[in-house]
């Protein structure tokens, strides 16, 4: 009998038969392994493999030159196989021998036997017999493609009679005929041809006969993999042209995390930090919105993006907070990692920044703006042809979308950048909110939200003497949780009934304590009452330290010390509002960090500014002014309790009045609100500035345009919500109707049927320069007022010009302090005032409390200007801000936002100016101008005070130990600078360092790239004779 010899086709390591020759439009896709091992396909295979025949022009059958086992090692090239084969082709002799011996001795017996070679005319073996020896199991490990191939082959033809060598019954001929000549054959014998070429001939004799489905289905099979292969090689190429991986820390350097630790004080990531930096939509760049609570460490997420951005992808970022306070705090503290990693940081902020920016050739820069500055780079990148250089935008607090005029202009920003840059990432950071889907439709981004905290908080509420924690699963949302053990005196319990002393002494000096007021004037009647009652022994905490802050805040304010701070700060105690300076808002902000002061007495402001967290937070009242707290405002004052790394836990505190009671219950149980869009806020007239910039820009200039664009927005995904009464093609039709009256815009005179639309060289001004609608044919008409008269002789003309008009609301002028400035001005600098519209005359009958005749009456806002006027007019003679704010009875805290808001807008000023040709003389005075009411000191320390975080008062220091330049600081000795500067830290003077690097570099790089314009030759040269 036969041996079962099973044979098994296995995979070998023989080299594969070279097919560039014979290769057809079935020939897989193979990759190309390159010297560095990376498989990747060349531009010229892509192309070949692409070429594949159309399915209707699919050929009758595969060619005989084709392996149909392609894309595996030839069983042919396997010499164990055919030795295999060799033994089983002996097994077919000797068995032939003995079927015919037992046939000779018993030729009656009822036996069929096997066929020979001689029955299938001289093919040398019968489908039966390679089935025996070989077993179908042998070709197990063949492509799925190839069984579907072979069970196409085995069906029974119209004949009945297949040819593969694979079949797995014995096939009968019942062809008489046939039979006969088969019998015939068997008596005259064949020479016996060799196995392994029979089995050959008979598989191209296969794929000869294949027909043409089997042949269309093989070919769809092989196109599908050609294609699949061809889209994984080109989403590699892409990945490896896009990013490189430069270390382990997220695919950035080690020093990096180095960086982290020594400036940060960060050893390691946050398990929700990990997760969100390496989700899929952060790896594919996919636009991503993350919500977590406040002080969940979201910066830092977003910092390691902008430098993956940076480093890696080689691209600008752009960072955009909403205060300016923020900015100039994150470019301190960034600026330590530009120097190392060799990128620039810049400003845009206030007056700061250069639009359209310089553009670098040798480093990536990173934009940090305020809302505001973001939305005019954008829209000067836009302009240039060059939005597409911002890899990244990360957005801080994205929910202030919701924030009115603010909220509107954000809205704009990153509704340009999603319509004029695809490549261009958006990453938003932001509280937890209501209808984030709303934000995720707007920005085409995903969503990732933890309620991760790195201290556990723990809500109370004071009702009375008694305190209940916040638990949502009780009835009222309240559970008690004790009463207030505190002995209160009929003195104090008048001056405190709400028990305030009681609950910040059971925590400070030790630990720290934030209180929220409802107002500013409450803040310091607060600090002073607690500081009243406090113990003596309060005195002797940390009492050099406290001796140094006020020996500086003394200095800031040119030897005048603010009388409640110096009551206060003894005790370990101040007041935080925007009522003090920018210097002695950061040197209580510094001293409450480093635990020298351990309570502040705060606005709301504070809890959306920097970061100082608490390990109690108490909400004085569950008011802002007369307004009743939003959840979201709730949420983000007790977010800044509990201090990570140092408290176990944080509370907070919010103290009631039994009126207040059902509020705060719905307060406290209250979902968080929901962000809508605000470009309808105030008028419209946020959506009336978008209309104006994009056809400004030319990214839409006709109502379809306009219509399509409109669609993109939040407004767009919210309109249904937001304006149910009118679609978004009405609003597009009636803010041009709008916008033609104001003359900002126009139809283009190429086109008669008015469809498309064209800016003014008034609208263009107005976009440009940032200008607010409202006052855009105000300030063209005080500017050209200007011209007719305009005297230098004094700054107080161009000063007027760029008072805000904002800010004419904020003050209301007392008219004896008006007319007492009036008197001290000189005659020509009257004669200014009588030019604006507001002669002494009209002062003077004001002061002495007179009628003014209906003839002699002056426009109001025009008088209250002058008067904000004349305030910043003694602030650049005198540059003592002190003096200034006592001289006019205001608060020195509203003098510097004064001060602030003139340089931005006179900045603004100037952009329109330069879009105007009536208005060139403006440009050289305004830059000038702009410089002087940014700093406000004299002009000596100008150049030190460019440097982040050096006020006058520090400027002032520095320049009297020798650093009297820029280059001074940036060469400079951080240690140095510790021993020649009184009460200055080793940290500050890094940051002063490096934030001086950082300019340098920053100047360094536009000269560069001023020479190199300079020497580069013109590509449009002409040529003679070309």
């Amino acid at each position: 009998m036969i041996n079962n010899t099973e044979i098994v086709v296995k995979r070998g390591s023989v080299r594969k038969r070279s097919r560039d020759g014979s290769r057809t439009s079935l020939t897989p896709a193979r990759k190309k392994t390159t010297t560095d091992g990376q498989s990747q396909l060349t531009a010229t295979k892509i192309e070949h493999y692409l070429e594949v025949t159309p399915e209707g022009n699919a050929p009758e059958y595969c060619s005989d030159n084709e392996d149909l086992f392609s894309g595996y090692d030839s069983i042919l090239g396997d010499s164990s196989f055919m030795a295999k084969l060799d033994d089983a082709e002996q097994h077919v002799t000797q068995h032939k021998e003995v079927c015919a011996r037992q046939s000779n001795e018993n030729p009656d017996a009822n036996y069929t036997h096997l066929k020979t070679a001689a029955d299938t005319n001289g093919e040398g073996f019968t489908d039966s017999l390679l089935a025996i020896c070989l077993k179908d199991d042998s070709f197990q490990d063949i492509p799925g493609s190839q069984v579907e191939f072979q069970e196409k082959v085995h069906e029974p033809s119209d004949g009945g009679h297949t040819s593969t060598p694979l079949g797995k019954n014995l096939r009968e001929d019942h062809n008489p005929d046939a039979m006969n000549k088969t019998e015939d054959a068997q008596r005259g014998p064949k020479a016996r041809r060799s196995m392994a070429n029979a089995m050959k001939r008979a598989m191209l004799g296969n794929a000869a006969t294949v027909s043409s489905s089997v042949a269309k289905i093989a070919q769809q099979q092989k196109k599908l993999l050609v294609t699949e292969e061809i889209n994984v090689a080109m989403q590699t190429m892409q990945s490896i042209s896009m990013e490189t991986d430069l270390g382990p820390f997220f695919g950035l350097p080690s020093k990096v995390k180095d960086l982290i630790n020594r400036l940060k004080g960060i050893e390691d990531l946050y398990d929700w930090q990990k997760t969100c930096l390496t989700l899929e939509s952060v790896q594919q760049r996919r636009n991503l919105i993350y919500s977590l609570p406040t002080s969940g460490g979201k910066t830092l997420v977003a910092e390691i993006l902008i430098l993956k951005e940076i480093l890696c992808r080689k691209n600008n970022a752009l960072l955009i907070l909403p205060y300016v306070s923020l900015v100039q705090e994150k470019v301190r503290g960034l600026a330590s990692f530009g120097v190392e990693l060799d990128f620039l940081v810049e400003e845009y902020a206030g007056s700061k920044g250069k639009f359209p920016p310089i553009k670098r050739r040798q480093k990536n820069s990173l934009y940090i703006t305020t809302i505001e500055k973001g939305h005019s780079l954008v829209n000067s990148l836009i302009d240039t042809s060059r939005l597409d250089n911002i890899g990244l935008v990360v957005v801080d607090e994205l929910h202030m979308l919701g924030d009115g005029s603010r909220g509107a202009v954000l809205e704009m920003t990153l509704a340009k950048v999603l319509h004029v840059s695809k490549s261009t990432q958006i990453i938003g950071m932001s509280a937890t909110l209501g209808n984030v889907g709303d934000l995720q439709k707007f920005l085409k981004a995903e969503n990732y939200s933890n309620d991760f905290r790195p201290v556990q908080l723990k809500e109370y509420v004071k009702l009375k003497d008694s305190i209940y924690e916040v638990d949502p699963k009780e009835e009222q949302c309240l559970k008690f949780s004790r009463l207030l053990n505190y002995k209160y005196s009929n003195s104090l319990k008048k001056m405190d009934p709400d028990h305030i002393v009681a609950l910040v002494t059971e925590v400070i000096p030790s630990q720290s304590c934030l209180v929220f007021c409802p107002t500013k004037k409450n803040c310091e009647n607060v600090a002073g009452m607690i500081c009243k009652y406090l113990a003596r022994d309060f005195l002797q905490h940390k009492e050099a330290e406290k001796a140094t802050l006020l020996k500086e805040l003394k200095d800031c304010g040119n030897g005048v010390l603010c009388p409640v701070l110096q009551k206060t700060v003894p005790y370990g105690l101040a007041y935080h509002h925007s009522g003090l300076t920018s210097d002695e808002r950061r040197l209580v902000e510094e001293a409450y960090s480093a635990g020298t002061l351990c309570l502040l007495t705060c606005t709301s402001t504070l809890a959306a500014g920097v970061n100082l967290p608490a390990r109690r937070v108490i909400l004085r009242s569950p008011y802002i002014a007369m307004d009743f707290l939003r959840r979201s405002q709730y949420k983000q004052m007790v977010g800044r309790a509990g201090r990570a790394g140092i408290d176990s836990m944080g509370e907070s505190i919010l103290v009631l009045q039994e009126k207040d009671k059902i509020m705060a219950e719905k307060l406290l149980s209250a979902p968080m609100e929901k962000c809508y869009s605000n470009l309808l806020y105030d008028g419209g007239k946020g959506l009336l500035s978008l209309i104006l910039s994009l056809i400004g820009l030319n990214v839409a200039q006709t109502l379809d345009q306009i219509r399509n664009f409109l669609s993109g927005t939040l407004l767009g995904v919210q309109q249904a919500h937001v304006c149910p009464e009118r679609s978004l093609s009405e609003m597009a039709a009636q803010s041009v109707e709008a916008l033609m009256e104001k003359a900002l815009i126009t139809f283009s005179p190429d086109h008669p049927d008015g469809s498309v639309l064209l800016i003014t060289k008034l609208g263009r001004a107005s976009f440009k320069g940032s200008v607010d609608l409202t006052y855009s044919d105000v300030l063209y008409r005080d500017l050209s007022k200007g011209l007719e008269g305009l005297l230098l002789n004094s700054f107080l003309h161009l000063v007027y010009l760029v008072t805000p008009y904002d800010m004419v609301s904020q003050c209301k002028p007392d008219w004896m302090i008006y007319f007492r400035q009036f008197t001290l001005l000189t005659p020509s600098e009257q004669k200014i005032c009588a030019a604006v519209g507001v002669p002494e005359s009209f002062v003077a009958r004001k002061a002495a409390g007179q009628s003014v005749k209906k003839s002699q009456s002056v426009d109001t806002e025009v008088a209250s200007r002058l008067y904000l006027a004349l305030v910043l007019h003694a602030l650049l003679k005198e540059t003592d801000l002190w003096s200034v704010s006592e001289r006019f009875q205001l608060t020195r805290g509203f003098v510097q936002t004064l001060l602030s808001s003139s340089s931005a807008f006179c900045s603004c000023v100037l952009h329109f100016a330069e879009e105007l040709e009536e208005f060139w003389p403006f440009k050289a005075l305004l830059v000038e101008l702009t410089r002087r009411l940014t700093y406000c000191v004299q002009t000596e320390l100008i150049p030190l005070m460019e440097v982040v975080g050096v006020m006058e008062a520090r400027a002032k220091q520095l320049y009297n130990a020798g650093y009297k330049t820029l280059a001074h600081l940036a060469n400079a000795d951080p240690n140095d600078l510790v021993k020649s500067v009184e009460n200055l830290s080793k940290r500050q003077a890094n940051q002063i360092v490096a934030s001086a690097k950082m300019l340098i570099q920053e100047k360094a790089e536009a000269l560069q790239e001023e020479v190199d314009d300079l020497l580069t030759k013109p590509i449009d040269l002409p040529s003679v004779g070309s």
